[in-house]
């Protein structure tokens, strides 16, 4: 059991493919302390540079934001830079651009990759990446989506607030996350039936999230979705059943936990 509490951001990003919505989503290593071998979204715990008032911004306001999440206007701003800033590190992302209303459209240049790469060891900040290319941080790209908190039996806890966003048009996601072996481009529905059968396993935020995401017929509609202020947060209990073992959310509803297949 763990007391201690660490915020994070998770980022859907999502296009419209050929069967309709489509969602990007990374198979975290096994070896990983958290959530190893699991199917995960971008993203990951807040940094203490992700604070910085002195950021470049365009959209809503980190007090809209707060509004949005329930929170004080400081974590709003850390939530949101982390989310843009993890989005980058792990997918080569970047929801940014020189001005209100436009997006960089290339990040995958050596270049880029360069300062990609000093984002994740922390020799460079989100703050002088964007200053030194004048860019600012597009707020506006982001929809708050969801907001789940790991109960207090597990050893590591997060208090997550995930997020969906537009692929920018020019860009690719990319697998150039060190912490993932496999990165797809998948319906809800066909994620949901791999998870099912076994095949993909994921933690219940990750599955609930994938099934409220593919209510979206399309991208346009899963931005206009964002759910009411504040977000409601959800800290599941669970419960074992002669069918299986489930995440019992607040509302009642049941997410199987699906055990993996073994090799």
């Amino acid at each position: 059991m763990s007391d201690e509490i660490r915020h994070a951001a998770t980022v859907l990003i999502v296009r419209d493919g050929a069967p309709g919505l489509e969602v990007y989503l990374l198979r975290r290593t096994k070896g990983m302390p958290f959530a190893g071998g699991m199917t995960a979204y971008p993203g990951g715990g807040v940094d203490e540079r992700d604070a910085d008032t002195e950021i470049g911004w365009a959209g809503p306001s980190p007090a809209e934001w707060a509004t949005a999440f329930g929170c004080d206007e400081r974590l709003a701003r850390e939530l949101v830079c982390a989310a843009v800033r993890e989005t980058f590190e792990e997918a080569g992302v970047l929801l940014a651009g020189p001005a209100e209303g436009a997006v960089v459209p290339d990040v995958s240049g050596d270049d880029w990759e360069e300062q990609r790469q000093a984002l994740l060891s922390r020799d460079l900040s989100l703050t002088e990446l964007l200053a030194g290319r004048g860019l600012v941080l597009r707020s506006d790209l982001l929809r708050p989506f969801a907001h789940w908190i790991t109960p207090p039996m597990e050893s590591r806890r997060y208090d997550t607030k995930f997020f969906v966003a537009a692929l920018p048009a020019g860009q690719e996601a990319r697998d150039v996350s060190g912490e993932a072996d496999e990165a797809a481009w998948l319906a809800p529905a066909a994620a949901l039936a791999e998870h099912h059968a076994g095949d993909r396993p994921m933690l219940p935020p990750t599955s609930h999230t994938l099934s409220q995401l593919g209510r979206f017929a399309d991208v346009a509609a899963a931005l206009a979705g964002s759910p009411p202020d504040p977000l409601e947060p959800i800290m599941p209990g669970f419960e074992e059943t002669p069918e299986g073992r489930f995440a019992v959310l607040p509302n009642g509803d049941r997410v199987p936990l699906v055990v993996p297949k073994k090799n």
